[in-house]
């Protein structure tokens, strides 16, 4: 099967793991802790690649924060096209001009 490899500029869903009490409005796969304390749940993230190298990307979220993730890791793929008409408030804009964040590249 012929996979899409990732470029600065795609628009790309991870699916992130959290563990909660309260889980949220777009929690999915909801399972409950052995002892019922807490939840376990998945929430899909809308970001977009800043950076791509041969094993490496760098993701960027809509606050402007970055994560540098596998290009194989199993939690990630490229946003169908009506995710990215339907949740496009989701992704994170332009690049600003000026930013007072540190710039980060891959190795």
């Amino acid at each position: 099967m012929f996979e899409r490899p990732y470029q600065k500029g795609d628009k790309v869903v991870y699916r992130k793991t959290k563990h909660s009490v309260c889980p949220g409005p777009r929690a999915q796969d909801i399972l409950p802790a052995q002892f019922g304390d807490e939840y376990k749940y998945a929430v899909d993230k809308y970001w977009i690649v800043d950076q791509a190298s041969d094993s490496k990307l760098l993701l960027r979220t809509r606050t402007g924060k970055t994560h540098e993730i596998d290009k194989n890791d199993p939690c990630l793929r490229h946003a169908s096209w009506w995710e990215r008409w339907v949740y496009k408030h989701r992704f994170p804009g332009e690049q600003p001009a000026s930013t007072d964040a540190p710039q980060t590249s891959l190795q």
